[in-house]
């Protein structure tokens, strides 16, 4: 072999490994968003809860998403009305997807060729094409909708309208707000249960989750919290998730300063766990042995144990975490 070719191998064996350790699975990574700092963080496990990168991002970044095969990650900038689209495997960003004003809370279609995104400001939310960036179709919400969740068959979206105390159900074959059911106080969040049949709802100001029968959209179910010292007005729950075997959910409590843990068969309180300042995001690791807790007002995220539900390390992060979400 000439001294040229064995080059040739060399540098193909090199652009070979590249890829490979950046796509690695198994990276764990904590990716954390900040509307202050226009940044995300992002956090290695594996490092002692290192943050390894912080990602610059157009302003106001709030909720994210990973796309094609978590290689992607997309945000929702609202103060620069784009979606920025993030290489995961370099942590930096390569494109913006332009929407509608005030962009907070998105899903992807089941295909991942559109976006919908709520959009603060104006009202509505918007079906975005991916791949053309183009708006496609437009629903109108009532004022201020945020929470957005699309369900497992692609068929149905439901958007929470903060103002209007309202969810809104679009049926997306017809291109068309089919009911608006009325809940609590500022509706923020959606949790559907695996059963398909259930559909939660935070409502910050009422201090409560409601649950929607997806068969008849009525609510048939409400769940109060109230952690050890704290007052009734006190209790304002954002942010939720669940187990994957959907046996327990767990919600940020806000000004309580607690997450709780929900038995989702009995709607019973589990247990109420201290975190920081205002809690709002909230993800699980891949391995459910950990769960990620944004603090909006003390600028950091607390890191639970699952088994002991005891607080182990506590990361300062930029300035107002919005959402969290862990790679792979």
């Amino acid at each position: 072999m000439s001294l040229t070719t064995k080059l040739a191998v060399l540098a193909l064996s090199a652009m070979a490994l590249l890829p490979m350790a950046a796509h690695a699975k198994g990276t764990g990574y904590v990716f954390v968003s900040h509307e202050r700092t226009n940044n995300i963080a992002v956090i290695d496990p594996k490092q002692d809860y290192k943050i390894i990168k912080w990602i610059d991002t157009s302003h106001r970044p709030r909720d994210m998403n990973f796309r094609n095969d978590r290689h992607q990650l997309l945000v929702a900038c609202g103060d620069d009305d784009v979606i920025d689209v993030i290489d995961v495997a370099t942590l930096k960003v390569v494109d913006h997807i332009p929407t509608g004003h005030s962009p907070e809370m998105f899903e992807l279609s089941r295909d991942q060729s559109k976006l919908y995104v709520s959009n603060e400001e104006s009202s509505s939310v918007q079906e975005i094409g991916i791949k053309d960036k183009i708006i496609e179709r437009e629903f109108p919400t009532g004022a201020e909708p945020e929470g957005i969740a699309i369900t497992p068959d692609g068929k149905t979206l439901y958007v929470t309208s903060e103002v209007d105390d309202m969810v809104h159900v679009i049926d997306l074959k017809a291109g068309a707000v089919i009911d608006n059911i009325v809940v609590g106080t500022r509706p923020r969040r959606f949790l559907l249960m695996p059963n398909g049949k259930d559909l939660w709802v935070s409502n910050e100001l009422s201090g409560q989750v409601l649950v929607i029968d997806r068969a008849t959209d009525k609510v048939t179910a409400t769940i109060n919290f109230l952690p050890p010292g704290f007052r009734q007005v006190d209790v304002t729950p954002v942010g939720m998730t669940m187990t994957k075997d959907g046996a327990t959910a767990i919600v940020t409590l806000g000004r309580a300063n607690h997450v709780a843990f929900v038995d989702t068969a009995t709607r019973k309180i589990e247990d109420y766990v201290v975190v920081g300042n205002r809690p709002w995001g909230v993800a699980l690791s891949p391995d459910e042995k950990t769960l990620y807790v944004t603090n909006g007002l003390s600028d950091d995220v607390s890191v639970i144990d699952m088994a002991s539900h005891r607080p182990i390390r506590t990361i300062p992060v930029g300035r107002v975490p919005h959402t969290v979400l862990v790679d792979d």
